[in-house]
Parts: structure tokens; sequence; C-alpha cells
């Protein structure tokens, strides 16, 4: 199983000296061989394999103005011509964006394979390098000695902090032991996580809560001169405003992730379209303020590595107006509304719980029939359960709360919009 343990480090000033220049070096390898790529591309329309590029590396470190490229190791700059190659490579295949230039201003990264790295006893010296760098550990059951990295990753975020990340195989934990109980999981704004239960996770709003703040700091870097050191400082203060929300959301998610999944053998959660739900201006920032793609993934790798089940139910699936007592479908219901009461059963509803209720019974009859419940971009493959809504009932028009009914006799009520 592959895995990695990101740690803190601290580098001194001759090693952090070394390993900017090799970020910059890095950095102009990756500009420029894209920008050659792009153009033999655009006037001969010839795709550039990873060798090509490789022996243009070697001719641009032949040329006097970029003879510096020699100074720092080889393999970081050799990695930087894989990582685009497949990125580039992806970019045909239709699956992500072209990718674009880098900048100096934004976030750093250099990754050592084995042959430029040495790793005794827990110590890591890296390639140009003589003395260990300086790291804290932060898995006290795990001793660093007994680890084989095959991959170490060096950064440096915006804020200035650096960072290490050290990837090898390690063999599969055990399984959590059973506890027999599965869920639902519905995410939303207002509450981060509703699960079938009826128990509901509070949504922090990280960056709502620091929103005045930054603001402050974002406003102070404005009125400074471009260019000019004061601006300089001002950005590293955003930057490590921005930091510590990144930090907080990502503990919050990590800790809210490793819960569900030690309290639950089965979890089903819905295939949102965030990209889709982004376009909404009114909604754009609380959505990124909450998270949802990296809750996903935080808890589709926790699943697979500790024995658990990850369901994942389509996105067209209308969890939140079926109601999950006898199973009777609204044609229409609004963001706003937070609670109803179905018309055929008499039973009130929390929209969350019962879209979370709805979810759960979808991931276990999908799971039970060996359906795939999962949304397929390429055949849009539905799930076993029919996606189209049924026909209404005969009956009055569901009562919202906060909404007047009209005649308790059902005669006539609230108009549905």
């Amino acid at each position: 199983m592959r895995t990695a343990y990101r740690c803190r480090a601290y580098p001194t000033d001759e090693q952090a000296a070394n390993l900017s220049r090799t970020f910059g070096c890095a950095r102009k390898v990756w500009n420029l061989v894209l920008d050659w790529r792009t153009e033999r591309y655009r006037m001969s329309k010839i795709q550039t394999n990873y060798a090509e590029s490789d022996r243009y590396l070697t001719e641009l470190k032949k040329q006097p103005e970029f003879a510096y490229l020699n100074e720092v190791s080889s393999v970081p700059l050799q990695q930087v011509l894989r990582h685009q190659h497949r990125a580039l490579t992806s970019f045909f295949a239709r699956r992500t964006k072209y990718p674009r230039f880098k900048s100096r201003t934004t976030r750093q990264s250099i990754n050592y394979t084995k042959s430029a790295f040495r790793w005794r006893g827990g110590s890591l010296i890296l390639a140009k390098q003589t003395a260990p760098i300086e790291y804290v550990w932060s898995w006290p059951e795990i001793g660093p000695a007994s680890l084989d990295p095959s991959l170490i990753t060096v950064s440096r975020e915006a804020d200035g902090s650096w960072y290490l990340t050290i990837q090898l195989e390690a063999d599969r934990p055990p399984p959590l032991p059973l506890t027999g109980v599965s869920t639902g999981l519905d995410i939303g704004i207002s509450s981060f996580v509703s699960t079938s239960d009826g128990d509901k996770v509070d949504n922090p709003r990280h960056l709502a809560r620091k929103a005045a703040r930054l603001a402050r700091y974002q406003r102070r870097m404005a009125r400074c001169q471009q260019g000019s050191k004061n601006r300089k400082k001002a950005a590293l203060r955003v930057a490590r405003a921005h930091g510590r929300i990144r930090r907080a959301r990502e503990n919050f998610l990590h800790v809210t992730s490793t819960r569900l999944v030690r309290q639950y053998d089965i979890i089903a959660i819905e295939d949102l379209n965030v990209r889709g739900m982004l376009r909404n201006r009114k909604l754009a920032g609380a959505i990124s303020d909450c998270g949802w793609s990296s809750f996903r993934n935080m808890l589709a790798y926790k699943c697979d590595k500790w024995g658990r089940q990850l369901v994942v139910v389509g996105r067209y699936f209308p969890s939140s107006k079926i109601c999950s007592a006898c199973g009777y479908q609204l044609p229409e219901l609004r963001l706003e509304i937070r609670t109803w009461q179905c018309p055929s059963c008499r039973t009130r509803h929390d929209r969350d719980v019962n879209a979370a209720k709805n979810i759960l019974a979808e991931g276990l009859s999908a799971t039970a029939c060996g359906a795939d419940v999962r949304l397929q971009r390429a055949s849009f493959q539905q799930s076993a359960t029919k996606q189209e809504a049924p026909l209404v009932r005969a009956g009055s028009p569901p009562t919202w709360e906060g909404e007047v009914n009209q005649n308790l006799s059902g005669n006539s009520s609230a108009a549905i919009r």
C-alpha cells in the first residue's frame, strides 16, 4: 500500500538557499520546456514525448545563459519533465486542462527519488547537501528509522513554511473491528454533515470567521507600492492568514472523517457536482469554505485503508424530495425549506436528516443487488433504483414550517412554488 507522511521541516539558512535555487531551476525548466512543447505542437502538430524533452533539457544545460541548471541536483529537474509529460498526456486524453506556467509567488515543490537522498536512521540528507534536514515527526507509534522511503517531496508554502512529504510502500494495517452500524451522509452548508442517525456536525465556517481580519490584511497590501519591501511583508501576512485558515479546515476534515470511519462499517455519500455548484456566485464562497471534495477524498482513502466500505450514490438521486417513511416523492422542494411534512403519511422531516436516510437506503439497496451506484462519466449508468420521479399521489401538498396552512382539512393549502 502506497502511503505518505507529511511533516514540518526547518532547514538551515544554507539548506534553504540551496532548496530555493532548486525551486527556481525546476520552475525555469518547467516553463521553458512547456513553452517549447507548446510552440512545437502549434507549428508542426507534433506531440513531444519524454525522451525528446529530456534531450532538450540536456541542450539547455550546455547553453551559457542556462549554466546555473548544472549547479543543482538533476533528479528534481528530471521529475519536472515526468510530471509535465503526465499532465500533457492527461490533457490530450481530455481529462484535465492544459498545464499552466509556474509562478515564483505560489507554492513551490520538488521531488527527490531514491538516488538523490540518503535516509539513515531517520535522518534525511538531500543531494548537493552535507547536513541532514531537521523535521518534526508527529507519529510516536511509528519510528522514522524503520521507514524505507522511495520518494521525498520538499515544499515551501506561500507563507514561508517548509514541509517534507515522505512516500513509501507499507503493509496494509489490519481492518478495524466491525461495529455493525451503517450510515448515510448528507453534506450541506448550514450543517456540514447530517447522518441518517439524526446527528449533525456544525459547519465551522473557517473562512467566514476570519474574513474581517483577512480583508484588513488585503487592504493594507493593496495600499503598498508594487515591488516594494512593505508589499512583500504585507503579502506574507496575507499568506499566513490563509495558511491558518487552510490548516484549521484540514484538521476539521481529518477529525470528522476519522470519527465517521471508526464508527460505521458502511458509509453512503452522495456524488455532488461541486464544480457545477461553484457557478452559483451567491454560494460559491460558502461551498469552497466547506471543502466537500477534500472530505470525500479523505473518506475514500481512509475507508480503503481501514477496511470500511464507502458507497457513492449518483448525483441525480432525489434524496431530499423523497419521504424516508413511505417513499412519497415531492414534485418540487425549494432550497430555503429546511423542514417539510409528507402529504401521504404526515411524517414531518428535517430536510438534511431525511436526505441522509434516503442516501443510506439507496446505497444499501444498490450494494445488496450488486449494482454500481456511482455515476459513470463515460456511460452515465443509472443505479439499480429508477431515477424517474413517480407520479404524484392524490392528496394535499406538503406543509412547510413557517408557512400557514389555510385549511386544516386539506381542501386548500399553501401553494408549492
